[in-house]
């Protein structure tokens, strides 16, 4: 049976209404951002790149340019009638933020088999903020990996620190020049998935 691995893509929170109108407003789309609207990225590459023995579920998450926690709570709990033991899960950006925050303060009626936090921010608008303890995801899951670059021009590494210190048991995977992991390629989460 192939394992399970579900991919939160990331997300855009705000504070009021009013900024995420003003942010769109405001929005430069220039031709370089137009153009990598095309590009493939790591994530898409994902099923080709596991192999057989893996099935990527790329969950879409509602409203990503003005996103809500609780909307998100709901519709990824909807997923998980469908969900057998040692699901691996992938957050990337808010998406990453959000699994922190969902197995810090939930059990999961299913065994997690992994869990990779990419270029996660550390607590956000929204409803997006983090608990005090994030004790209860190790408890749920012995692998967990927090992948950052230095470089990152969206969320600074310093999230990754406040990670790796608020889960010590994790593995912090530092990536060089890798930016906000936008690229097509990402051997290294390839190579941690694969281990187990």
């Amino acid at each position: 049976m192939s394992k399970q691995v579900v991919v939160i893509n990331g997300g855009e929170a705000w504070t009021t209404y009013e900024e995420c109108i003003e942010h769109l407003k405001n929005y430069d789309l220039t031709q370089e951002k137009f153009d990598k609207m095309m590009s493939k990225r790591w994530k898409d590459h994902l099923q080709e790149n596991l192999g057989k023995d893996f099935l990527v579920v790329k969950l879409n998450m509602p409203n990503t340019r003005n996103s809500k926690y609780t909307e998100w709570k709901i519709w990824f709990e909807k997923l998980f009638p469908y969900l057998d033991d040692d699901a691996i899960f992938i957050g990337h950006s808010l998406g990453a933020n959000f699994i922190a925050k969902y197995f810090a303060e939930h059990s999961a009626s299913f065994v997690i088999g992994q869990i990779h936090l990419v270029a996660g921010c550390f607590g956000y608008a929204g409803g997006f903020d983090l608990p005090e303890s994030l004790d209860k995801i190790p408890q749920q899951c012995d692998s967990i990996y927090i992948y950052h670059s230095p470089d990152d021009p969206v969320v600074p590494y310093d999230d990754a620190l406040k990670y790796k210190k608020a889960l010590p048991q994790a593995h912090l995977v530092t990536c060089i020049r890798q930016g906000h992991f936008l690229s097509e390629t990402f051997p290294e989460i390839i190579e941690n998935i694969q281990k187990q």
